[in-house]
């Protein structure tokens, strides 16, 4: 069992595009009304936009402590009430400084991805020399991610930046107070970012890559807030206050070096990391993206001189080697003694950039990159990777009109209901989708209401009542309704060749008053064809086949939102471990037992406006 600690620096969050224009609400909110603004120079534009009590605009790296007095003054003068930071993760450490002298609340506007927002860290120089400390109380009271604000960060600011924030990620990974919550934010924080940081040199104007990437830094300044600074941080903040080295730069160059000299020790996070941005090996991975991004690859290229290297490495034990690469530029060497799959992997991802399609290239490339990810992570066997290529073609090799092999096996990794997940995200008040399954034929008989779908065929009589509405409960009328479920004895019309046409399937249509109804069969448990190559996986993994028992329903109207989904029986087998994993709770139904032996079922679907 793994025991941990979790700490969280909750602040107010708002993301979107504009959201700049809600600085005045939340000023309010904070029963303040005299606001000081700090910014650089470079943000006068946009800062002209804001209105304040003062303003301060000589934000400088590293928060020196001479010109945290300067805007002290310029607070105390002012009468101000409270503090906005405009700007990079210097502009956020210019605030929390002022937060720890006046005790004031601070609203913080990153325009960057330093994510120093996220966190009650704050560093300061003097005399030559950076100190960091941490309280909870510098936190901002609120942060206002505008996306759109980010899109006029030049590329090269944009790159560094972004790894700047990555590198909070990956100690965050390898922290020794480390946990799952952290763990997930750092691994999503570094997957966002790796995707989206080539996009916003490609095209810096996509306010979806910008926000990805926005999303990333939140992530990973969420992960430094939580578990704090690693080695990492600490060589950067040296190099940074004594040495005067660009904040940003200086992580994206040592960052590679440092993962290097710790990757021994802990190759979870680095498997991790790797498998995040689609690599074999996670110090070479991070040193590829950061040349392929242009970024500045030696510190001797940020103005560290040979003589400022040796004092570094003479006060940094350990730590020689790695800088002396750093400071040379050189690619680190592959971890784990595993051939190098990067360069492999790159080209395979560039040969998809010319199709006209972007998406289907964009698509394309991450499967070859995660699967080439998941060869190197689990060292697969050519005889392994063959019999790989063995089930897929037989299961090819099973598909017809009237089975879906490749449907099962969709359906029995889990992947059918994660698209259904993902794709039918629906708003509130609408029924829930599920699988479609490999049984559905398009074109059932129509049928009208009242009609039984079993004709004759024995089981467990059932009367269903069914009603279409929208999300507020108003009839939809003329709704089409496909319904289709197995017999008695788990089978489905297709599977059996003496049935003379389709039975237990039917379409039907809603009335003035979105209703219908229709006779059938208490639809019963049964097992998904186990007879092919799928079967064998569930067999050799210890699974069993079967799916709880359910009716499917298909449902489509004009101006709607076409629903596919399933109604399954309260009280039935294998609901906890339908073997498609396509159960959800709010599809559990009674289906009540009568006096006649009968049972019956009533239901109301919601469907959603196709806006």
């Amino acid at each position: 069992m793994e025991s941990f600690e979790y700490t969280a620096h909750a602040a107010r969050v708002i993301f979107g595009a504009g959201t700049l224009s809600r600085l005045p609400d939340e000023v309010a909110r904070l029963g303040a009304a005299r606001p000081l603004l700090l910014t650089t120079p470079s943000r006068r534009a946009v800062a002209a936009g804001v209105r304040a009590a003062a303003r301060f605009d000589g934000v400088a790296a590293h928060t020196p402590v001479e010109v945290t007095a300067r805007a002290l003054e310029v607070a105390r003068s002012n009468g101000v009430d409270c503090l906005v930071s405009l700007g990079g993760g210097s502009s956020t450490g210019l605030g929390k400084a002022l937060v720890a002298r006046t005790g004031l609340p601070l609203i913080a506007v990153p325009t960057t991805y330093a994510g120093s927002e996220m966190t009650p860290v704050l560093g300061e120089t003097e005399n030559g020399a950076k100190t960091t400390r941490s309280d909870p109380a510098l936190v901002p009271r609120t942060v206002i991610y505008d996306v759109a604000l980010t899109t006029s960060l030049p590329a090269g600011v944009s790159v560094t930046s972004g790894l700047n924030a990555m590198a909070h990620a990956v100690e965050a990974l390898r922290s020794p107070r480390a946990n799952p919550v952290v763990d997930g934010f750092a691994v999503d924080a570094i997957t966002r970012l790796g995707r989206a940081l080539p996009r916003v040199v490609e095209r810096p104007e996509d306010l979806d890559a910008r926000a990805d990437a926005l999303t990333g830094a939140w992530l990973a300044g969420m992960c430094l807030g939580a578990v704090g600074t690693g080695p990492h941080h600490k060589l950067c903040h040296v190099l940074g206050g004594s040495y005067g080295l660009p904040h940003a730069e200086t992580h994206a160059v040592l960052l590679p070096h440092t993962m290097a000299q710790h990757a021994a020790a802990a190759p979870g996070a680095m498997r991790r990391i790797a498998a995040a941005l689609g690599v074999s090996d996670a110090p070479t991975g991070v040193f590829d993206l950061a040349a392929r991004l242009a970024a500045p690859r030696s510190l001797a290229e940020l103005g560290l001189t040979e003589q400022g290297l040796a004092e570094v490495a003479g006060a940094q034990p350990g730590a020689g080697p790695l800088l002396r690469e750093a400071w040379l530029g050189n690619r680190p060497a592959v971890t784990g003694g595993r051939p190098d799959l990067t360069r492999l992997t790159g080209e395979v991802v560039a040969s998809f950039a010319g199709a006209p399609d972007k998406r289907l290239a964009a698509l394309l490339g991450d499967l070859a990159r995660r699967l080439h990810g998941f060869v190197a992570d689990n060292d697969v066997t050519e005889a392994e990777w063959q019999a790989a290529i063995g089930f897929l073609t037989e299961t090819g090799q099973l598909c017809s009109p009237t089975r879906q092999e490749f449907v099962l096996l969709s359906d029995t990794l889990g992947v059918s209901s994660a698209v259904d997940l993902l794709t039918h995200s629906r708003s509130p008040g609408t029924t829930p989708s599920a699988v479609l399954g490999p049984f559905y034929v398009d074109g059932p008989p129509d049928v009208p209401h009242g009609a039984d779908l079993a004709e004759g065929l024995p089981g467990v009589p059932l009367r269903a009542e069914v009603t279409v509405t929208d999300p507020d409960g108003r009839p939809v009328p003329d709704a089409v309704v496909d319904v289709w479920q197995s017999n008695q004895d788990g089978f489905y019309d297709v599977q059996l060749p003496d049935l003379e046409g389709p039975v237990l399937r039917a379409r039907l249509r809603s009335d003035e008053h979105g209703r219908l109804w229709f006779r059938s069969i208490l639809p019963s448990e049964y097992p998904i064809p186990a007879d092919g190559p799928v079967g064998r996986m569930l067999r050799a993994t210890g699974r069993h086949p079967y799916r709880a028992p359910h009716l499917h329903f298909m449902i489509s109207a004009p101006g709607h939102r076409r629903l596919i989904t399933q109604l399954f029986v309260a009280g039935g087998p294998y609901l906890g471990s339908d073997a498609v994993f396509g159960v959800k709770d709010e599809l559990i139904v009674d289906f009540p037992a009568h006096e006649d032996g009968s049972r019956s079922v009533a239901f109301t679907f919601r469907i959603e406006p196709d806006h």
